[in-house]
C-alpha cells in the first residue's frame, strides 16, 4: 500500500479525541456539518455516514446539509448556523475564498470551526481534516511517471465532474507541478453529477480522442467509477490506457481488481467526519485545537489522511465499501 502524506500529529489525534466525544453524551450538544458536495455523490455517503456515527455515539445533535456545489446556498447555510450559536461547525469549502468572511464571523462569535475534504489555507479555520488535494495530484502524477504510464511530451486526459470547484483546481495544480516540466499536456473536461450523462460524455471524448490519449486521471469518484462502462462501451480492453484517481466507491475498487483502473484515492470519509466533529466537540469543552500544521496547503491543525490503493488493496476497500450500502 502506497500513502500519501499523514502527519504524526494526527494519528495520535484519532487516538485522543474519541475519550472528547464520549465525555459529551450527557450534554447534548449542538452543531452543523455543511457540505459543498451532493448526495448522489458515492464518497458523500460515507462522510455522511461518519457524521450520523459520530452523533450515535456521543448521543450529540448533528444537523447536516448537502448544498451541491451551490457556493451561494452553502454561504446562506452556514450563516443560518453561525446565527444559531451551535457549539461547533464542520464543512467543506465550496470554493477557494468563499468562506473567509463566514469563518471570521464564526470565530468572532467562539464558535470553534472546522474544514473538511477541501482545504482552504486562505480561511482561518481552527483545523483542516482530509486529503490534500494538491498532493494528492502530485501524487497520481508521478506515479504515472514513475510506472512508465506517461513519458516527456505525452497527453494525459483529467476528467471532472464539476470543473471548477476546489478540489480540481487544487489537484490540477499538483498534477502540472510535475507534468509541466516534462512537457506532459493536460486536458480538463466537464461532466454532471448524473451517472447517465456521465458516461455518455467519457464515452464521447475518448471515441474523439482515444490516439492522443496516453493515461487517464479521474477527478472524481463518479468519474473513475465510470471507467469499466466507458471502456467497454468504446472497445477500450483493460489495461489499455492507465488510470488513476478517486477510488472511494465500490465500482473503482471493482475496476481495479478487473484491470481497468492501476490504482485510487480512498480518502477516509467516514473517520474525516468523525475526527472532525471530535475536534469541534473537545474545543466546546475548551480543549483548544493546536495553532500547528504540517503543511502550507492547509489551514491551522491539520490532519492529513489518505492511501492510494491497488490490486493488492483493493478487495480490502472494495468490502469496507459493500458493507458501508
Amino acid at each position: 500500500m502506497k500513502r500519501s502524506l499523514l502527519g504524526i500529529a494526527g494519528s495520535v489525534l484519532l487516538i485522543a479525541s474519541m475519550p472528547l466525544a464520549a465525555a459529551a453524551q450527557d450534554e447534548n450538544r449542538t452543531f452543523y456539518w455543511i457540505s459543498h458536495g451532493s448526495p448522489a455523490d458515492p464518497v458523500w455517503t460515507f462522510f455522511l455516514d461518519g457524521a450520523n456515527q459520530w452523533a450515535a455515539d456521543t448521543g450529540n445533535t448533528v444537523n447536516t446539509s448537502f448544498h451541491s456545489n451551490d457556493v451561494a446556498l452553502q454561504q446562506e447555510a452556514l450563516a443560518a448556523a453561525i446565527a444559531a450559536q451551535p457549539d461547533g461547525i464542520v464543512t467543506s469549502s465550496p470554493d477557494p475564498g468563499s468562506l473567509i468572511e463566514l469563518v471570521d464571523q464564526a470565530k468572532a462569535a467562539g464558535i470553534p470551526i472546522v474544514n473538511i475534504n477541501t482545504p482552504d489555507p486562505d480561511a482561518d479555520f481552527d483545523a483542516y481534516v482530509g486529503t490534500v488535494n494538491k498532493e494528492n495530484g502530485r501524487l497520481w502524477a508521478q506515479y504515472m511517471l514513475d510506472n512508465g504510464f506517461v513519458e516527456e511530451g505525452g497527453f494525459v486526459w483529467l476528467p471532472v465532474e464539476i470543473p471548477g470547484a476546489t478540489y480540481e483546481t487544487q489537484a490540477t495544480e499538483g498534477i502540472k507541478e510535475i507534468f509541466d516540466p516534462l512537457g506532459i499536456e493536460v486536458e480538463v473536461t466537464d461532466n454532471t453529477l448524473d451517472q447517465a450523462e456521465v458516461i455518455t460524455r467519457m464515452s464521447d471524448y475518448l471515441t474523439a480522442n482515444r490516439d492522443r490519449i496516453d493515461a487517464i486521471i479521474g477527478l472524481g469518484d463518479l468519474v473513475t467509477g465510470s471507467i469499466q462502462r466507458v471502456f467497454d462501451q468504446v472497445g477500450v480492453a483493460p489495461g489499455d490506457i492507465p488510470v488513476v484517481g478517486w477510488g472511494n466507491s465500490q465500482e473503482t475498487a471493482q475496476e481495479i481488481l478487473d484491470g481497468y483502473v492501476n490504482a485510487a484515492m480512498w480518502q477516509e470519509p467516514q473517520w474525516t467526519s468523525y475526527t472532525a466533529l471530535s475536534l469541534v466537540n473537545g474545543a466546546a469543552s475548551g480543549v483548544p485545537i493546536p495553532l500547528t500544521s504540517t503543511t502550507d496547503e492547509a489551514p491551522g491543525f491539520d490532519i492529513v489522511i489518505g492511501f492510494l490503493y491497488g490490486p493488492d488493496d483493493a478487495q480490502t476497500y472494495l468490502d469496507l465499501l459493500s458493507a458501508g450500502q
